[in-house]
């Protein structure tokens, strides 16, 4: 979109004109009262160029050029897209004169005599342009404007073409406060109808009639945005009219959806079908068009036309649907649809002065809106009260449900106790937390293509130290070298108890010759050390370790505790005290030397679940 005629940095001046605008409006005023433009003339089609590429007709003085009131839709277009409009600036004592137009369908280009003054969206070669959308039109002229022509060379593809709305000669000053004193009303009527959708969203989420209060919800927050975007001074907070206009298209759209979905929750039997397929209809043509728009298949002008002939038929029906069961309502029902009623009409007319069916007049849109809003609010203070009440109520019972929460919660602590990842004996992890830490190791492992060492450790001869010592003496024991294996690998790996006298270290980012060193210091300082029970020296306490890498070993890092357990199984054979990493010549030497109910017991060793644990 080209603006010519404005400063590039307008929305910026804009704004401080109007912080400005009560400081200067008493010093500054217009010693000219805004004057409309009369005697307007129009041709059909397009200049030619000459050879200076200006057009043509700016120095035509043809016959072609007709007699019209007002500059939109001359008779005879017959599908034409372009056409012409020229007048006299009329005369007065201006300071700071622009003209002032309300909109413009579609494309434009003003001239002052021959000279280029104002340009809105862009011509191609053959005349014709895109819509850049509905803003109001500030056109700057020159102190000597009076008594000059004013041509206007307009493209449209639309149902309308020319100006539309207000078409005069104004001070600057002028139009800022016509356009905030316009706006007034529409921006505090939209402001307390976005409130009372916020409140009747919260009703929606907390309250029991969900759906009835979801609709009035969607309706206010739909009326208030379509408010927003038609008020004239939007154009002072951004300057983007095609995105004004869509968000206007969306939420104008969404009306007959929310009351359809508002009057269906209230009706029944063949009302309430015949609501549900109307306003499904109306939610189809919303997602249908806007979509068709934002992927450029159609303007989002076009739009408009076929939505307004759609509800022209929808509207009525449903409003005749409403007043025929209006008997049958609630008193909160019957004040909104009373208030419907005084909204639809002006809906209807804000429709047609939009398309030229009736000469164009300001519509109070937002009364109706008003209107509604203050139903919303009586049914927000009747709805209140019952829910007060309904929350005394369940205050009587709160008491109940918060000794239900507490058994419960003291049943979730006792499951949470029988699942614990702590071995109750050596304070170690156990196999659970083992697992889980494993798995995520391995995942990790790959991902960064990391070296991941297990070792698993097992104490030798434990058999012979419980039957000799006692139980108790072998869980002292099993403590003494789990709280070795913690010291050994803190800030290593993490250590847990696998099951009975077996324990694992899981060392990340450890290569296979550093897990073995780490594996050989700890066996030989465990056998170095003289355990003692109640007095009594429980000999030699010596550990068989077996090792295994990845990738050095499998390249798949959930291998690693079978392949860890045979190289242990290796280590065991080979005389015990010893720590054996794991190499391709055990796996096949397991399989050929032990018996088979040896290998079924190293089996189901490895792969007993967590629980057998406990």
């Amino acid at each position: 979109m080209l603006l010519r005629g404005y400063p590039q940095c307008r929305d910026t001046l804009l704004m401080m004109a109007f912080t400005i605008l009560m400081l200067i409006s008493c010093s500054l005023q217009a010693s000219t009262s805004p004057q409309p433009l009369n005697q307007w003339e129009y041709r059909w089609g397009d200049s030619p160029l000459n050879a200076q590429g200006a057009p043509q007709w700016l120095q035509d003085e043809s016959p072609d050029w007709n007699a019209i009131a007002f500059p939109a839709d001359p008779p005879g277009r017959e599908g034409q897209q372009n056409v012409w409009f020229r007048v006299v600036l009329p005369e007065g004592d201006w300071n700071d004169p622009v003209l002032y137009i309300t909109s413009i369908d579609l494309v434009a280009q003003a001239y002052l005599d021959d000279r280029l003054i104002y340009q809105y969206g862009e011509f191609d070669t053959q005349g014709r342009g895109q819509f850049a959308g509905w803003p109001w039109h500030m056109l700057d002229l020159p102190g000597d404007a009076a008594g000059k022509s004013l041509y206007l060379r307009v493209f449209s593809y639309y149902t309308n073409i020319g100006l539309w709305g207000e078409v005069q000669v104004m001070e600057r000053i002028d139009v800022l406060k016509h356009v905030i004193h316009n706006s007034a009303q529409d921006l505090g009527v939209s402001a307390l109808v976005l409130v009372l959708a916020i409140l009747a969203t919260i009703f929606a989420l907390i309250g029991p009639e969900r759906r009835g209060f979801g609709a009035i919800a969607l309706f206010a927050y739909a009326s208030g945005l379509m408010l927003i975007a038609e008020a004239p001074a939007r154009q002072l907070i951004a300057s983007n009219a095609l995105a004004w206009d869509t968000l206007r298209a969306g939420s104008y759209y969404m009306l007959p959806v929310a009351l359809g979905l508002l009057l269906s929750h209230w009706l029944e039997g063949s009302a309430k079908r015949w609501l549900n397929i109307l306003w499904r209809l109306h939610l189809a043509y919303l997602i249908g068009a806007i979509g068709l728009v934002q992927v450029g298949i159609i303007s989002l002008s076009m739009t408009f036309p076929l939505f307004d002939a759609l509800l022209a038929v929808t509207l009525p029906v449903m409003l005749m649907l409403a007043l025929f069961r209006f008997p049958r309502l609630s008193l909160e029902q019957r004040l909104l649809v009373v208030s419907f009623t005084v909204f639809a009409p002006l809906l209807v007319t804000d429709m047609l002065v939009a398309h030229g069916i009736i000469p164009w007049r300001p519509i109070p849109l937002s009364y109706g809106t008003l209107a509604f809003s203050l139903a919303n609010a009586a049914i927000f203070l009747w709805h209140y009260r019952r829910t007060q009440q309904e929350l005394a109520i369940s205050n009587e019972t709160l008491e109940l449900k918060v000794a239900a929460r507490t058994a419960e919660l003291d049943r979730l602590v006792h499951e949470l106790e029988g699942l614990s990842f702590e071995d109750p004996l050596t304070g170690l992890h156990n196999r659970r937390h083992f697992n889980t830490v494993f798995d995520h190791e391995c995942c990790r492992a790959q991902q960064n293509s990391s070296h991941l060492s297990l070792l698993m450790l097992d104490v030798d001869h434990f058999k012979k130290i419980n039957d000799h010592f006692g139980h108790d003496a072998g869980d002292s024991v099993l403590v003494d070298i789990a709280s070795r294996l913690r010291q050994h690998f803190q800030g290593l790996g993490v250590t847990c108890r696998f099951g009975g006298e077996e324990f694992v270290a899981l060392l990340p980012a450890t290569t296979v010759e550093q897990a073995a060193g780490h594996a050989n210091a700890l066996l030989s300082a465990i056998s170095h050390q003289a355990l003692i029970y109640q007095g009594e020296p429980l000999g030699r306490i010596t550990l068989s370790c077996g090792v295994a890498t990845y990738p050095v070993h499998t390249h798949e890092p959930q291998k690693l505790l079978r392949l860890a357990d045979e190289a242990l199984y290796q280590a065991k054979h080979s005389g015990r005290n010893r720590c054996v990493v794991w190499a391709e010549s055990h796996h096949a030497q397991q399989f050929m030397l032990t018996p088979a109910s040896v290998a079924s017991g190293l089996s189901a060793r490895v792969n007993r679940s967590p629980e057998t644990d406990q």
